[in-house]
């Protein structure tokens, strides 16, 4: 696995960690649909709630938010959908980006970006 991919991962297990610490219920990770995946999901309050998770090793280059296009959007909604038919889901629901940065001294910091798009 290519060092980025890998690091992708590792950061997904930390957002995920970090939600669930938050009190978001964990349902499921790396849901595919087609060319669509999801990288997290999870119930909080009554929502159901897939997130979007980008792993950067700074802020210098922008946030995670801005990594998340139109086009990864459309296929992350795609996957929604299938995952709501599937679920047989009836209530709302949330698409969250979480950033995962290391800071100058190696310290993981977290920005979670509710709502982000939809």
């Amino acid at each position: 696995m290519a060092e980025h991919n890998e690091k992708g991962k590792q950061a997904e297990e930390l957002a995920k960690e970090w939600l669930t610490g938050k009190g978001y219920e964990f349902l499921e990770a790396n849901y595919r649909y087609k060319h669509a995946e999801i990288d997290l999901i999870f119930k909080f309050k009554g929502l159901l709630v897939f997130v979007e998770v980008k792993y950067r090793s700074g802020t210098g280059f922008g946030f995670a938010e801005e990594f998340v296009d139109y086009t990864k959007r459309k296929l992350i909604v795609k996957a929604a959908d299938q995952y709501i038919h599937e679920k047989d889901w009836h209530h709302d629901i949330r698409f969250d980006i979480v950033g995962v940065y290391r800071d100058k001294n190696g310290n993981l910091n977290f920005r979670q970006f509710e709502d982000a798009f939809y």
